[in-house]
């Protein structure tokens, strides 16, 4: 490996040990083995390389979860899937998540790294249609990642505060398939009531 591979693979493990805001360029290179100019040259500032590394765990979790997912695009199915194999993971990825949400709840205390992971927030919505859906990324356009992208986003999200805050109580895989069943339902034309 080169020193930006080193650099985003020293990132990563500093946001999961540290998070954002307690990570340092020196953390960094500490866990790296580059040197401190490197970081500039090869990602222009330590908050670029974070948030590389931060879409880089993001990916690592997406590879993680997809391939055991089953069920065809948009079907019960497949929402039960996709969610188990989130909440499965749930451990491992602790910090990814910690990491998120600790740029979400301080936007004003992180403005720079604020601005550039909603900046990267469109591919992320992207990834979590085709995982849903089955639909490839390509294939997606800007109105499905405002609005289906937007719902997907909005239900991890939740979940995911749900789990850090008490992993006891935190809606189950089957929960949120039941409780979009029970949605579906209740809207005007949808499917009818369980009995």
């Amino acid at each position: 490996m080169g020193h930006r591979e080193d650099l985003l693979e020293g990132a990563k493990k500093c946001l999961v040990e540290k998070g954002f805001a307690r990570t340092t360029a020196r953390d960094i290179v500490s866990a790296s083995g580059a040197n401190l100019a490197s970081i500039g040259y090869h990602y222009g500032s330590k908050d670029a390389l974070l948030i590389q590394a931060f879409i880089g765990l993001a990916e690592d979790w997406g590879a993680a979860v997809t391939p055991e997912v089953t069920g065809e695009g948009g079907t019960l199915e497949r929402f039960t899937s996709v969610w188990e194999g989130i909440l499965g993971r749930h451990e491992q990825f602790t910090a990814m998540w910690a990491a998120s949400t600790e740029i979400a709840l301080a936007p004003d205390r992180m403005p720079e790294l604020a601005a550039m992971l909603s900046a990267s927030e469109g591919e992320g919505r992207r990834g979590l249609i085709a995982l849903f859906t089955g639909i490839p990324e390509e294939e997606l356009d800007e109105d499905d990642v405002r609005t289906l992208g937007a719902v997907y986003q909005a239900l991890l999200t939740g979940v995911m505060v749900q789990w850090r805050f008490n992993p006891d109580t935190a809606a189950t895989a089957a929960d949120l398939t039941e409780g979009l069943r029970r949605l579906a339902a209740a809207l005007p034309g949808g499917p009818a009531r369980k009995p």
